[in-house]
């Protein structure tokens, strides 16, 4: 099958159930769509070729079912592609080299496709993601941001958690896998005392933040120019802890973070961002985090489907270029 022009490129993996959501909308608006896991379908059952030369660049994406154009996508849609781990057919350093080779060749012949619009583009992701750079690009865009330090001295952690007279949390810089007893385990938001802190700190960098004294918090879902405000209330310190005993619902975004919502979008080439914020009783809205692809389908459904159909209006319209 031969696609048209206006195809749009989605990358995650096949249990992604929010990019269906989306896929749905663009069923029904007959938007011609290409669903690609390239970390694991192109060890198997898809293949990728592109030629550079002086007058021009092209390639083309083979699957099962259909042959795409990649010089006719206008759209690509980094949702949540498996990693590059290569063909399960090959182990040891042969693997290595050919997770690898695939994570640099077929990952950049994906994100270097030409007039096509992406949300949000893998390079523009990966950048957004280091929690420092977040922290210093929302206190330059106008942000209210908590005191927070990242340290690998155990004596700077020490002194910043007796001088937070309000308490301080404990957040990883990154959300790396983990293991006890063999089973996953995630490390949840916490607050920390100055006697929890030991040499262990100099291990690797730690993150410590003054606690906000916050009345709920608020994720803001960006897409484009619009903005989706969800209210939190948790009895939790992370929400994310325990998501079944939360209760969402819709509020509005004050002007002042809408337009620092803009330009760190802008400062980070992002068109699709979830932040997080604590707001305290007196509508101090301070910002936590901003995940340039997080998960936004758990909200309510007039929110979820809004934001939704927002993203399905950025990959039919394509490139403004």
């Amino acid at each position: 099958m031969n696609d048209q022009r206006g195809s749009v490129l989605v990358l995650t993996n096949p249990y992604d159930g929010t990019a269906d959501v989306v896929l749905r909308l663009l069923a029904e608006r007959r938007v011609s769509v290409v669903r690609l896991d390239p970390g694991a379908d192109l060890n198997e059952s898809a293949s990728l070729t592109a030629t550079y030369r002086t007058e021009d660049q092209r390639g083309t994406l083979r699957t099962p079912s259909r042959e795409l154009d990649l010089t006719r996508v206008q759209s690509v849609w980094v949702r949540r592609p498996s990693p590059y781990e290569g063909t399960p057919r090959l182990d040891g350093q042969d693997r290595r080299f050919a997770a690898e080779q695939s994570y640099w060749g077929a990952g950049g012949i994906l994100a270097s496709l030409p007039g096509a619009h992406y949300v949000n583009h893998p390079w523009s992701n990966r950048a957004a993601e280091y929690k420092p750079a977040q922290l210093g690009t929302a206190r330059q865009s106008g942000f209210l941001v908590p005191h927070t330090l990242i340290t690998d001295n155990e004596n700077d952690a020490r002194d910043f958690v007796a001088r937070e007279r309000g308490g301080v949390v404990f957040k990883p810089v990154w959300n790396t896998l983990y293991r006890v007893d063999d089973r996953p385990h995630s490390v949840w938001v916490r607050e920390v005392h100055g006697d929890e802190i030991t040499s262990a700190v100099a291990v690797c960098p730690h993150m410590f933040q003054a606690k906000v004294n916050k009345a709920f918090d608020v994720r803001v879902t960006a897409v484009g120019g619009l903005l989706f405000g969800s209210r939190i209330d948790s009895p939790d310190l992370d929400w994310l802890y325990r998501q079944d005993l939360m209760r969402c619902t819709p509020i509005g975004i004050p002007e002042a973070v809408a337009r620092s919502i803009a330009t760190y979008l802008k400062d980070f080439r992002l068109t699709f961002g979830a932040f997080d914020f604590a707001v305290t009783a007196d509508s101090a809205w301070y910002f936590l985090e901003c995940n340039p692809n997080g998960q936004w389908a758990w909200q309510p459904a007039e929110t979820t489907d809004s934001i939704a159909h927002a993203i399905a209006d950025q990959l039919e319209k394509g490139s403004d270029t």
